[in-house]
């Protein structure tokens, strides 16, 4: 990335708070640290303030903690109304339940890249770690070796391997919110998140669709920008396939802007 820009790390979270603990406490360890987070919480409980109230204790990053009543998953709507409260040039995206290797930032930083947005990958934990972290309080660094590990090649941060690994595409399909990164200014382009898209399911890839009929590609990334998802039950699906619906009718016609997106935020305030 060149000339030095402003980074914001955005964090979706409900209800969930001893994860959104470990994963705040994964910011804390950054080599190279956000010039803020923003937590986009889709109507989590008291709890869940408190750790965000606990994490602003221990950092003098600005945290902007963005909240809306529980009226089930809106996630596409809580995620514009946080990205209304930065200016920051370029976010890093992260879920509640994403635990960053020490040098995800900086390893994020060094891809970011005009013209495109980023798919990072995902260690998946299983139930038994997962569960002896929760109760612990506590991350203990994972390796490709570590038992309950899944995905274990994408544990590995290999650096001087990365770029014999990087894909360019016009692919939309395979993008993960969980993981991943682009510039606001792109992201304002094509208005946001989609409004229309309630429950769980492809609000991430409907974006991804959109940037690309927008004239950007996506930029998969390995063996850098590493982290660890904790392990949950399935959210429930009863949207899913309404939301499919919705993104390849993005795709295949070539939008790249929603109606209902982020700018609803700016005049509804």
């Amino acid at each position: 990335m060149g000339e030095r820009v402003s980074v914001a790390l955005l964090v979706t979270t409900y209800n969930w708070p001893e994860a959104l603990k470990l994963v705040l406490d994964s910011v804390l360890v950054q080599t190279v640290l956000p010039d803020e987070v923003i937590i986009a919480d889709d109507g989590s409980g008291e709890a869940t303030r408190d750790v965000v109230e606990a994490f602003r204790r221990k950092t003098n990053i600005p945290v902007k903690h963005f909240w809306h009543p529980d009226e089930g998953f809106r996630k596409t709507i809580i995620i514009n109304q946080a990205i209304t409260g930065t200016s920051s040039d370029y976010i890093i995206q992260i879920d509640g339940d994403i635990v960053m290797h020490e040098l995800f930032i900086r390893d994020h930083i060094t891809e970011a890249e005009k013209g495109y947005f980023i798919r990072g990958s995902r260690v998946l934990l299983q139930e038994e770690i997962t569960r002896k972290y929760l109760n612990n309080g506590q991350f203990e660094r994972v390796s490709s070796f570590s038992k309950n590990v899944r995905n274990r090649i994408n544990s590995l941060r290999i650096p001087f391997l990365a770029p014999l690994l990087i894909k360019k595409s016009q692919r939309s399909r395979n993008w993960i919110g969980c993981n991943c990164a682009f510039w606001r200014a792109d992201f304002l382009k094509v208005n946001g998140y989609n409004n229309e898209l309630k429950g769980w399911g492809h609000e991430d890839i409907e974006l991804a669709a959109r940037f690309i009929n927008s004239g950007l590609y996506q930029k998969k990334v390995k063996l850098k920008a590493v982290c660890y998802h904790l392990h949950h039950p399935f959210n429930s699906r009863v949207h899913e396939n309404i939301n499919y619906r919705v993104y390849l009718d993005t795709l295949n016609h070539g939008i790249a802007y929603c109606s209902n997106g982020y700018r609803h935020h700016l005049t509804t305030e």
